[in-house]
């Protein structure tokens, strides 16, 4: 399955750029991001 991940604006919460992945990567990127308090939007890609 794949994911789209998009890193929010930190003051607005606006997509500020847009990557999809697999299943496996997601866990590695929510790590990164909760480790320097950047803000995701994850869903399923199609």
């Amino acid at each position: 399955m794949r994911f789209e991940i998009m890193r929010l604006d930190d003051v607005d919460g606006i997509a500020i750029d847009s990557t999809v992945v697999d299943a496996a990567s997601v866990k590695k990127i929510v790590q990164q991001a909760a480790a320097t308090g950047e803000r995701l939007y994850i869903r399923p890609a199609e």
